[in-house]
């Protein structure tokens, strides 16, 4: 046998209160392992409660030393001297030990569950009464419905239905219930009041976490029915609805009115704003909406940089550029590129029109600030970045200018670089855009074989893989969208191979396919930004 096996005899029979019977199967698991450190705080328990509690004293004393961190032989230590009369030991050891747990609510949970787990409730009730005080409603609930579900296994009625109640009031804010000893206590306190709102919140939240999705939404269906001015079960329903029943409808309803119930959550609000995206609210009615909150918007830097992705995406490269300029963004993770990206973006368009409109130095200079990411952005640029575009349009001025050799050696760094298609599932994938302007830098170099080279290989690539089934691999980091909605794969696939065909037959000069592919695009994600910037040049 493991010594789980003995353990978890062990702790059926101290429940049972056959402390002679457990004290011999916790010697056997610690015979097969012996820092099983809650064995050892059991076998300390068992010697206390069998009246032993030198012998109980002297084994957490040799516990500590393996680890003076173990809140459970520390705990037995005070019980211990405690029962041996030694009131001033005892307040001593209580003290360092309550010093030791730093107040967190979690630690005296894990503690009581070791408690509770082999049938020790008054133990369990005692180490959660050092911080639950009485119905303080800025305590930890699941303090509260632990001690009601304690309460309520000592046959105490009064106390486990008034702990309940302060469970039920208490703050929901950052209490995510994970351990199977908090699924009990829940589903306790839902037997006793089937009218608890929060205990089904949070059991929902605990079953979500455990993939059990139809009982989650099941339990926040409940509490929305029972109490339905809480905004966070509104959203996570609309999360559940849209990623695990593909409701999209019924999302939106529910993240509105999350949204409705909470105007101040600019997190809320930037989940929307995603929801908005994936239901292919146009690029017009989504920055609509931005605007009508632009207080909200300036209080996250993913936020924000979606309200500058749109300017850039309508055209509005001014008014993207300074907002980008008035602003210090920190690095997160999944937000690798996207400010960088969006201050290049808007950059080179802004230098195309100078371009267009003959006002030839201020369009060198901005694609020369484009080589350049300013600090407020909060990233560097990576070793070997991708900017042929950016190589390929200073080309284009300094040809304009009559700058043959400059335009040629910009040409001839825009040609070079990673020429071979790939997926875009991770943000520093190859874009296809970098290799279209390495096929049209070589145009403007002479070298209709090689332009045509990286053209055909665009075409070919999306040919092959449009109807590709993708799937994220297991170890995949920095994907480069939010994930609270889960992502269509195959439909991103298309668009992506779409777009990458798309520039391909520009580049061919097959204009009426290419408009008719990034019109597909468009259809299938009218927020794409360069289906609808590369539209622009025929």
């Amino acid at each position: 046998w493991q010594d789980s096996a003995y353990f978890s005899l062990a702790q059926i029979a101290c429940g049972k209160g056959a402390y002679g019977e457990a004290l011999d199967l916790i010697g056997r698991s610690l015979d097969r392992n012996a820092r099983n450190y809650r064995a050892r705080h059991l076998k300390a328990a068992l010697h206390r409660k069998a009246g032993r509690p030198v012998e109980a004293a002297a084994f957490a004393a040799e516990t500590l030393k393996l680890d003076v961190a173990d809140f459970g032989a520390a705990n037995e230590c005070y019980l211990a001297v405690a029962e041996q009369g030694n009131d001033t030991g005892a307040s001593e050891t209580l003290a360092a030990l309550m010093r030791l747990m730093r107040g967190d609510a979690h630690n005296y949970l894990n503690l009581a569950d070791d408690y509770a787990g082999a049938g020790l409730y008054e133990e369990a009730i005692d180490v959660l009464g050092r911080i639950a005080d009485g119905v303080n409603t800025g305590i930890y609930p699941m303090l509260h419905y632990t001690l009601g579900y304690l309460y309520e296994r000592t046959d105490r009625a009064g106390e486990a239905a008034a702990c309940r109640l302060a469970g039920q009031q208490a703050t929901p804010d950052y209490c995510f219930p994970n351990s199977l000893f908090d699924l009990v206590v829940l589903e306790s306190a839902i037997r006793a009041n089937p009218l608890d709102a929060q205990a089904r919140y949070f059991l929902g939240n605990l079953l979500y976490d455990k993939k059990r999705f139809e009982e989650a939404i099941e339990h926040w269906e409940e509490s929305r029915n029972i109490y339905a001015g809480f905004a966070t079960v509104h959203r996570n329903l609309a999360l559940a609805y849209f990623n695990k029943r593909d409701e999209p409808e019924a999302a939106k309803q529910s993240l509105e009115c999350a949204f409705s119930l909470n105007k101040n959550d600019a997190r809320v609000f930037y989940e929307l704003d995603q929801l908005y995206k994936k239901l292919g609210y146009s690029p017009a009615k989504r920055f609509e909406i931005l605007e009508a909150h632009i207080s909200l918007v300036g209080k996250r830097d993913d936020l924000y940089l979606e309200y500058v992705t749109l300017l850039n995406t309508l055209g509005r490269n001014e008014e993207a550029t300074a907002a980008l300029t008035t602003r210090i963004f920190h690095p997160w993770e999944g937000g690798e590129g996207k400010a960088t990206g969006q201050y290049v973006l808007a950059h080179v368009e802004l230098a195309k029109r100078r371009l267009n409109d003959g006002l030839l130095q201020e369009a060198l200079t901005l694609l020369q600030q484009a080589l350049v990411y300013p600090p407020n952005l909060g990233e560097g640029k990576l070793a070997g970045a991708q900017e042929n575009n950016i190589y390929y349009h200073l080309g284009c001025v300094h040809e304009a200018l009559g700058e043959q050799t400059e335009a040629a050696h910009c040409f001839l760094t825009a040609s070079r670089g990673l020429e071979e298609p790939a997926s875009a599932m991770y943000y520093n994938d190859q874009p296809p855009d970098m290799i279209f302007y390495q096929g049209m830098a070589w145009l403007k170099l002479g070298s209709d074989q090689e332009a045509k080279r990286r053209f055909n290989k665009l075409v070919d690539f999306a040919e092959k893989h449009l109807f590709d089934h993708v799937k994220i691999d297991y170890f995949a980091v920095s994907l480069p969208d939010f994930l609270v909605f889960e992502d269509n794969l195959d439909k991103r696939n298309e668009v992506h191979c779409r777009y990458m065909r798309g520039l391909g037959l520009i580049g061919l000069g097959q204009t009426v396919q290419a408009e008719a592919e990034l019109d597909e695009v468009i259809r299938l994600d009218s927020n794409h930004q360069g289906a609808r910037i590369h539209k622009r040049l025929y």
